[in-house]
């Protein structure tokens, strides 16, 4: 379902800081030329607390339009508030979501019957499968085993995003869980360990530069072709490295402009990377042979 390469797409603004709606299709269309079998729009990576319902009504809506009849057009709808990823949620369907991939509701730090009921209540308001997405270090919160399982078991509740940066709790989890159940790494350097415990694929940063490598990478471990996959999983830990030395996606954006897919700069309270920041991501680029 959905696919095994699926990408967390940054969302392009222009120099005044409004939505770049041009950039944003043709980034789209980029990462499907390059290996993503589905995009994930207005997610973390796209800057999503920034965003009005307008804009992420509006670009879901600009994206689907583009590229929905070649790739899984996922929606990120979560917020710390259930109503209103519901009212999200439902006007993403409404726009042609394949799905929604909706995050622990962070600040609140509601405990794990909340997040049964919220995710439930998610899950029920729409006729679109839900992806979870399982992020503590963002959201203060994590979704604890127990309650992972349970929310398995919601017809429409389809999958996890694991981004817990858990190996032993995701193997626990794919020996637990449903066949059905999917697990997509939230974590481009932990993909290849967390395939070998049973998860399908990742729902990348990564992929915006390196799609066809990641996707190489899974087909290798797939064929039974451990050693290929640990190679390429080596030979891309800088860049996977390199767009985490701060806060995401400030240094994705940084290589994304270098690289002429222009997406122009975040939105504060994030910023643009700095000089020091730059020079590193250069080089990591530089060495790939994409610049």
């Amino acid at each position: 379902m959905f696919g095994r390469v699926i990408t967390a797409m940054a969302t392009p603004f222009t120099t005044e800081g409004s939505l770049d709606f041009d950039r944003a299709v043709a980034l789209a269309r980029h990462l499907v030329d390059n290996g993503s079998d589905g995009i994930v729009v207005s997610g973390s990576t796209g800057e999503s607390p920034t965003l009005s319902f307008e804009e992420k009504r509006d670009l879901l809506a600009a994206v689907v339009s583009e590229v929905g009849d070649r790739a899984n057009v996922i929606a990120g709808t979560g917020t710390y508030d259930t109503r209103e990823t519901i009212r999200l949620s439902q006007s993403a369907a409404e726009q042609g979501a394949a799905g929604l991939l909706v995050v622990t509701p962070y600040y609140s730090r509601p405990p794990q019957s909340g997040l049964i009921a919220h995710f439930t209540a998610v899950a029920n308001s729409t006729d679109l499968p839900v992806i979870l997405y399982d992020i503590p270090a963002r959201t203060g919160r994590k979704i604890e085993h127990a309650t992972l399982l349970a929310l398995a078991e919601v017809p429409s509740i389809v999958g996890v995003k694991d981004a817990a940066g858990d190996i032993a709790g995701t193997a626990r989890l794919a020996a637990e869980k449903p066949s059905e159940f999917v697990i997509w790494s939230g974590d481009d350097a932990l993909t290849l360990p967390m395939l070998s415990v049973g998860a399908q694929g990742v729902i990348s940063v990564a992929a915006h530069i390196a799609g066809l490598r990641i996707r190489a990478m899974i087909a290798a471990f797939e064929k039974g072709d451990v050693g290929k996959a640990a190679e390429v999983q080596r030979d891309l830990t800088p860049l996977f490295d390199v767009l985490f030395i701060t806060s995401n996606p400030i240094p994705l954006k940084a290589a994304l402009n270098m690289m002429g897919l222009s997406v122009g700069d975040p939105r504060l309270p994030l910023v643009p990377a700095t000089e020091q920041e730059r020079s590193r991501i250069r080089g990591v680029l530089q060495s790939m042979g994409v610049l």
